[in-house]
C-alpha cells in the first residue's frame, strides 16, 4: 500500500509529509538524502508514504519504485518558475510507461509571493497531455507557520489520497 512522493529538491515533500502525518506544520529545511518513509493511519486505512529525494543524484531511483506503488504524489514548488520545465519533463517521463497509475500533483508553496496559481501550474506541467485514462488531481497547498494546524487544502489532499488508496486496493 505504498504511495510514492516525488518532486524536485526544495519542493516541500518532507514538510508536506510531516504535516499530513501529524496534522501540524513543521517546515523542513534539510533536503532528503535518500529515502524517507512515513506511515499515516486514518480511520479507513494505513498508508505508507515513500519519499525519495529530488536532487539529481537521486532521480535515477524514482523509476525503480514506480511499479510497486498504488499512487504517485508529485510535489512542485509553485513559486520556482525557472524549474517548472524540469518538473514537467520528469513527471511526463515517470508516467509515460504506466497509463493507469493515479497521480496527485500538489502545487505547493501557494502562500509565497509570485507563486503560480493552479491554472498556470496545470499549463506549465502540460497536465492536459497526460491522457484521460488515469485518475489525475491537482491541488494547491502550502505549509504555514511551524506548529499551526494544517491548512484546509492539506486536509483535502490527505482525504483525497486516502480515498484513492481505498479505491485502488
Amino acid at each position: 500500500k505504498q504511495i510514492l512522493v516525488l518532486g524536485l529538491d526544495g519542493a516541500g515533500k518532507t514538510s508536506i509529509l510531516y504535516s499530513l502525518a501529524t496534522n501540524h506544520v513543521k517546515r523542513s529545511i534539510a533536503p532528503t538524502e535518500g529515502i524517507n518513509a512515513i506511515c499515516i493511519n486514518t480511520e479507513e486505512s494505513q498508508m505508507e508514504f515513500l519519499e525519495i529525494g529530488g536532487s539529481e543524484s537521486l532521480r535515477s531511483y524514482w523509476k525503480m519504485y514506480l511499479p510497486k506503488v498504488l499512487l504517485l504524489v508529485y510535489v512542485v514548488d509553485s513559486a520556482d518558475h525557472a524549474r517548472l520545465p524540469v518538473a514537467k519533463q520528469l513527471l511526463h517521463q515517470l508516467i509515460q510507461n504506466n497509463s493507469t497509475l493515479p497521480v496527485v500533483v500538489l502545487a505547493n508553496k501557494q502562500d509565497l509571493e509570485g507563486a503560480y496559481c493552479i491554472t498556470d501550474i496545470h499549463d506549465a506541467l502540460a497536465l492536459s497531455d497526460i491522457g484521460d485514462r488515469r485518475k489525475m488531481f491537482l491541488i494547491g497547498t502550502h505549509v504555514a507557520e511551524d506548529g499551526s494546524e494544517i491548512s484546509s487544502s492539506m486536509k483535502d489532499a490527505k482525504e483525497l489520497i486516502g480515498q484513492l488508496v481505498l479505491e485502488t486496493e
